[in-house]
């Protein structure tokens, strides 16, 4: 019975705070080299989105040591389409770099907690 009452005491606890599922999640990402150096990224990110007043705003492109080489901008809500899959045409990265992170973004949230990291093709 105890058992019981401390599984109830802690879904309560739990209902106090926002699901993680609220916060843009990063499902999937593939890179591939374009003839110019650059890279193509194409992110898959879901998000609750209830409409314009929250809603997965963007995504970025990140080097390990973190620092942001591309933002892509999503402009309005995906409500009806989720998860659903957005690219960015030619990524700059440094030299050297052989791996990148991308993490989504909601216009209410800020951050997710759930990124995905690939490993870039050679570049061309």
């Amino acid at each position: 019975m105890r058992s019981y009452i401390a599984l109830a005491a802690i879904f309560s606890f739990m209902g106090t705070f926002p699901a993680l599922a609220d916060q843009p999640s990063v499902l999937d990402v593939t890179a591939s080299a374009n003839e110019d150096g650059t890279y193509a990224i194409n992110a898959t990110v879901t998000h609750r989105d209830e409409g314009w007043k929250h809603y997965a705003d963007k995504w970025e492109v990140l080097t390990p040591d973190g620092k942001v080489v591309a933002t892509r901008q999503l402009y309005h809500p995906h409500v009806d389409e989720q998860p659903f899959t957005r690219s960015l045409s030619r990524v700059e990265v440094p030299i050297g770099t052989t791996e990148v992170t991308v993490r989504a973004f909601c216009n209410k949230d800020g951050a997710g907690s759930r990124t995905f990291t690939v490993m870039l093709p050679p570049r061309k």
